[in-house]
């Protein structure tokens, strides 16, 4: 066991980074903030009692979760607006990313009350940087629906993102899940899966998603998962389909704005589209003469 020195806090809601799964991923300021706060905030009390036994902090956690959140909420704002600090800390990760924790944040911030972000490790971070997929763009999505028509209206809604995209999924859906997003997405779309990052069993299995759920089809999974999924690409409309959208836009709108909604949907430059319209109009004018 280590033991951590607490040092002066300033009042206030320190939202606190926790190990993924490796203790030891687990930040010196981090520990230095929990040894100093004068409570501590977590979604279970036994989980947060193995990080802080660890490094010898004995403040007393108190349990807040979304099953109890509207009881004990009240009851850590009084603390805050006392004049307090309030540690706030999750099972697992940075507090808020999927978790109720952001209620007591946005409680808080309206309430003047300053909400200090104490960073370390996070499980969508962790999987992205080890995917090998483009991270210059990305959405983090949270957990994927449990019933497979909802999950594949969620997959073909990102179906044309830009971005590398990141789930939570459970290992008994998984090969389901994977099946979805390869016949919604494309078997050739590149993914990869994400598991137990930073436990004994981590595991890492990059490929296309046709070939992932073909790997996982018959597998029995276990453990946390992140499923990463490289981006899509808007497709770009055939010259009468733009034409076909920029007589139906001008029937109603000005020029201008036609030329500006079309831009919008069609991601293609407004100022081309513009003169498009207005050679459209000059040839149909034309034509009626």
């Amino acid at each position: 066991m280590h033991e951590i020195a607490a040092r002066p806090l300033e009042p206030g809601l320190y939202l606190v980074s926790t190990p993924i799964g490796n203790l030891g991923d687990m930040t010196i300021r981090g520990l230095e903030t929990l040894a100093g706060a004068d409570i501590i905030a977590c979604e279970d009390t036994r989980v947060s009692r193995v990080l802080l036994d660890r490094f010898g902090i004995v403040t007393r956690p108190y349990a807040y979760h979304e099953h109890n959140a509207e009881r004990v909420g009240p009851k850590l704002m009084e603390a805050l607006e006392a004049g307090k600090s309030v540690a706030l800390i999750s099972d697992a990760g940075t507090p808020l990313v999927s978790d109720p924790g952001y209620r007591i944040s946005q409680t808080a911030i309206e309430a003047g009350v300053p909400v200090i972000p104490i960073p370390g490790a996070s499980a969508p971070m962790a999987a992205l940087v080890a995917s090998g997929l483009p991270s210059d763009t990305f959405l983090f999505a949270g957990f994927l629906p449990s019933k497979d028509k909802a999950r594949r209206d969620r997959y073909a809604g990102f179906a044309t993102t830009e971005a590398t995209l990141m789930f939570f999924e459970s290992p008994n859906r998984l090969a389901a899940s994977l099946k979805s997003a390869a016949d919604v997405l494309g078997t050739d779309r590149p993914a990869a899966v994400c598991r137990e990052l930073t436990k004994a069993y981590e595991e890492i299995r990059r490929g296309t998603l046709g070939e992932l759920a073909a790997s996982y089809q018959d597998e029995n999974v276990r453990g946390e998962i992140v499923l990463v999924i490289g981006p899509g690409s808007t497709p770009v409309p055939s010259d009468d389909d733009v034409d076909a959208l920029l007589v139906k836009l001008a029937a109603d709108l000005p020029a201008g704005k036609a030329a500006t909604e079309a831009a919008r949907l069609t991601g293609l430059p407004r100022k081309d589209l513009y003169q498009r319209l207005l050679d459209m109009k000059d040839l149909t004018a034309k034509g009626e003469a």
